[in-house]
C-alpha cells in the first residue's frame, strides 16, 4: 500500500502511555469483546433534508432516519480492572509504534478525503471522527475498554479508538499481515462512523430492544457487513483517485476480513461454530462483503438491511 507520502490527518489523538485509562465500546472488530453493548447513537445533529439526502445515498429508507435522537449514556467505570502503569504496548518497540501512528494518521486522513467528496455529492457535509491511540485502557464516552476488545467506535464521542499493539496480533495470531490489512481494520470502524451520522445504527438499536437473542444478532451481523461494505466502498475511492493499491493490498484486505469471521474466531477459541451467535458475520461473507464494496464503489451496494441474501 502507497502511504508514506500520504497526508497526515489532524484528528489523532494521542494517548498512548498517558494513564488516562480506558472506556467501553461498541463491539471490536474481530469478535475479541467483552460483553457487547449495542451501538446507540444519535442522528449527529443532521437535519431532516440531510438525514433524507443521505438515506438516498446509501440505499435506506429516509423514512427510518427521521427522528433518531438516541445518545449513548456514560458507562460507569465500577468493577472494571484498574488501568496499568503507563509504558509501550506490549511487545512493540518504539520505532514499529511511531510508524504504526504514522500509518493510522495517513490511513484516517485518506477516509476523510473519500468521505468528505461522497457526502458532499449528497449535498450534506461529513463530520471527520477523531482517532485515539492507548495503551492497554482507554476511557471513552461508552465506557472503561482493554486493549483486549480490539479497535473499536464509540458513537457517543465520534472516536475511533485503537492499541497499535493489535496489528502484531492480526499478523501473528489472526494470520493477517499486510499494511492494507491494516487499513482495512481502520476503515471499518470509520464505517461505524458513517452508520452513526446517518442513524442506522440508532435503527438497528431500536430494532434490537424489541427482538429476540437471535434476530438481534442478525441485525448485528446486517450491521457489521455493512461496515466491511463502506471500508471497501473507502478503498475503491482512494485507489481511484490516489493510486494507493499495490500488488497483492486486495488480497491482504480479504484475507483480513476473512480471518476475523465469526466463524473462524470460535473455532479458534472453542473449537465449535454456532451460527445463531454471530454478531459480525461469517468468513465468507466479511471478505464478500468488503468485495462488493471494493468492486463497485457505490454505497448503494452496501444495503445489507434490504439484501436477498447475507
Amino acid at each position: 500500500m502507497r502511504w508514506k507520502t500520504g497526508r497526515r490527518s489532524s484528528n489523532v489523538e494521542d494517548r498512548r502511555g498517558g494513564g488516562s485509562g480506558g472506556q467501553m465500546p461498541t463491539g471490536g472488530i474481530g469478535g475479541r469483546r467483552m460483553p457487547m453493548r449495542r451501538r446507540t447513537v444519535a442522528s449527529g445533529g443532521l437535519g431532516l433534508v440531510v438525514v433524507v439526502v443521505l438515506g438516498l445515498i446509501f440505499g435506506v429508507d429516509p423514512s427510518v432516519l427521521i427522528g433518531l435522537t438516541g445518545q449513548l449514556a456514560p458507562q460507569s467505570d465500577q468493577g472494571m480492572p484498574p488501568p496499568q502503569l503507563p509504558g509501550q504496548s506490549p511487545g512493540l518497540a518504539s520505532g514499529r509504534q511511531d510508524e504504526l501512528a504514522q500509518f493510522v494518521s495517513v490511513v484516517l486522513a485518506d477516509t476523510e478525503d473519500t468521505w468528505n467528496t461522497i457526502f458532499r455529492q449528497g449535498g450534506a457535509d461529513y463530520r471527520e471522527p477523531k482517532l485515539v491511540l492507548f495503551t492497554d485502557y482507554v476511557r471513552s464516552a461508552c465506557g472503561l475498554t482493554e486493549a483486549a476488545v480490539g479497535p473499536f467506535y464509540c458513537p457517543a464521542d465520534e472516536k475511533v479508538y485503537i492499541d497499535l499493539s493489535f496489528y502484531d496480533e492480526l499478523q501473528n495470531k489472526f494470520r493477517a499481515p499486510g499494511d492494507f490489512a491494516q487499513a482495512y481494520v481502520i476503515a471499518h470502524e470509520v464505517g461505524h462512523h458513517v452508520q452513526n451520522l446517518l442513524g442506522i445504527s440508532s435503527q438497528v438499536t431500536q430494532a434490537q430492544r424489541a427482538a429476540g437473542k437471535r434476530e438481534s444478532n442478525r441485525l448485528s451481523v446486517m450491521l457489521e457487513l455493512q461496515a466491511d461494505c463502506l471500508a471497501g466502498v473507502w478503498a475503491n475511492h482512494a485507489h481511484d483517485e490516489r493510486n494507493i493499491l499495490e500488488q497483492g493490498d486486495i488480497e491482504e484486505g480479504l484475507n483480513a476480513a476473512a480471518q476475523i469471521g465469526d466463524d473462524r474466531m470460535q473455532r479458534r477459541s472453542s473449537g465449535f461454530v454456532m451460527p445463531d451467535s454471530f454478531t459480525h458475520g461469517s468468513s465468507e461473507q466479511r471478505a464478500r462483503w468488503f468485495r462488493t464494496g471494493l468492486a463497485s464503489g457505490d454505497v448503494q451496494s452496501c444495503n445489507t438491511f434490504d439484501a436477498a441474501s447475507l
